[in-house]
């Protein structure tokens, strides 16, 4: 193992956080499905298993919402490479059980499997803090976009991945190998930070001995300057993001039935059902289900254009701030158009309005994330940047139910919903940008400092 990081190691880093994010998006398609049918064999009632659904869908952010801080402090005081390696273990250990509890048809077993995701899942403010050590503050937004692309690739390429072993298997919602998938793509992630990732602390370098969930630390970071503000609009971004990622299943749900109603004329969806027929698919929920893989497909490969070339060729050219002001504009006016689409029923304009929120979104999170790194203590990163994973762990357990709850009443109400919050959010980032002013060190004061 080299002592210090080299070139490579943004390559491995991204590597490794992709591999295991691919596990995410396999697995995430398939939970209400999964926890619908096992929940089912307990004979609860509807209202009982919507709220089993809604608990098992918060549970992965919910652990990641109490468990970001503590591996952030972690990696503070012991290094980013160890954190992140008890990370993919758990990650590999915990996605297999999701295949047993699938092949034993057990609804604990799942619930144990998603707690444990996310509790390994909370590592992703180790790989944030590790970016944050090997990049300088010029190419901080370049460094951050690296793990929205990772993101967007595992979003992108895991149903198609979780798709296949799905229905490979032969049962639409019983299948254990979706979770033995993405079991194995954790343990080659685990291998390949193992033999390939350096430590990017230095040695010998001080650590804050605090304890964990300190109020001196906390009140030290939100003091920061514009900090509070930042994570705070981080929050409110996620949380609007959440309305539409939990609520476009159902969005789909709801338009590949009417299609089989004969209410909807869109030319692509006729494309998309006569070809899942072709396969040899013809049961609704199987179509349903395929239709809605291809749809969340859609929606990373959108979002790995947007994280991998657009966010990587302008960061440097444009500040963070003007970034995420134009990201924030661009997924208003997304949000406004899915609101508009789905009071229609017209599936093709919502495939283009989830282009435009979504590149919104991709210029929004990594901008934010890079003036809460620019403008914290280094030596407080790992801590700062677990904060606010935090606080977008706690829009995503909240976003959902959020949803959920607003689509039952209209499917245009959470777009609606999100478009106003994110209108609150882009004044907030336009104050907070203006308002602050990046770390500076009493001894040493870069020259290229603002």
């Amino acid at each position: 193992m080299p002592e210090t990081p080299h070139k490579g190691s943004l390559l491995i880093i991204f590597l490794t956080v992709f591999i295991d994010l691919l596990g995410f998006g396999i697995v995430l398609p398939l939970l209400p499905l999964y926890g619908e049918h096992f929940a089912a064999e307990h004979h609860l009632t509807s209202a009982e298993v919507g709220w089993i659904l809604g608990l098992l869908m918060s549970s992965f952010s919910a652990m990641q919402f109490l468990f970001a801080p503590i591996w952030g402090r972690l990696s503070d005081r012991f290094g980013r490479r160890p954190i992140l390696l008890i990370g993919l273990s758990a990650s590999t250990t915990f996605y297999a059980m999701f295949g047993v509890a699938a092949a034993w048809h057990s609804l604990t077993g799942l619930f144990i499997a998603r707690i444990g995701a996310g509790i390994a899942g909370a590592t992703i403010s180790t790989a944030q803090a590790y970016i944050a050590d090997t990049t300088s503050k010029e190419n901080r937004a370049k460094g951050m976009a690296i793990i929205g692309a990772a993101f967007a690739l595992g979003f992108t390429l895991g149903p198609l991945i979780g798709g296949t072993a799905l229905l490979a298997g032969g049962q639409v919602a019983l299948s254990p190998w979706p979770g033995y998938v993405a079991a194995g793509l954790s343990a080659v992630a685990l291998l390949l930070a193992a033999f390939m990732l350096p430590e990017s602390r230095k040695p010998g370098e001080e650590t804050d001995e605090r304890r964990w969930f300190d109020p001196g630390a906390l009140r030290s970071a939100l003091s920061t300057p514009s900090i509070a503000l930042l994570l705070l609009t981080s929050f409110v971004a996620v949380f609007s993001f959440a309305n539409f990622e939990s609520t476009l299943s159902l969005q789909v749900e709801e338009l590949v039935q009417q299609h089989g109603e004969g209410e909807i004329a869109s030319s692509v969806l006729q494309s998309l059902v006569a070809r899942v027929h072709g396969w040899g698919y013809g049961k609704p929920d199987d179509v349903v289900q395929i239709v809605v893989f291809m749809a969340f497909a859609y929606l990373g490969m959108v979002l790995t254009l947007a994280q991998g070339v657009l966010v990587r060729r302008l960061a440097g050219k444009i500040s963070e701030g003007v970034m995420a002001a134009l990201g924030a504009i661009l997924a208003i006016g997304g949000f406004a158009w899915l609101a508009r689409a789905s009071g229609q029923g017209d599936f093709t304009q919502l495939l283009w309005a989830m282009a435009v929120e979504v590149v919104g979104f991709a210029f929004v999170n990594p901008s934010l994330q890079s003036l809460i790194s620019r403008r914290s203590d280094p030596q407080r990163q790992g801590g700062v940047l677990g904060l606010g994973q935090s606080a977008s762990s706690l829009a995503r357990i909240l976003g959902p139910i959020c949803g959920m709850r607003l689509f039952k009443e209209s499917p245009t109400w959470p777009y609606w919903t999100a478009a106003t919050m994110l209108g609150v959010g882009l004044v907030m980032i336009v104050v907070a940008a203006r308002g602050g002013k990046d770390y500076a060190a009493p001894d040493i004061v870069s020259p290229s400092a603002q």
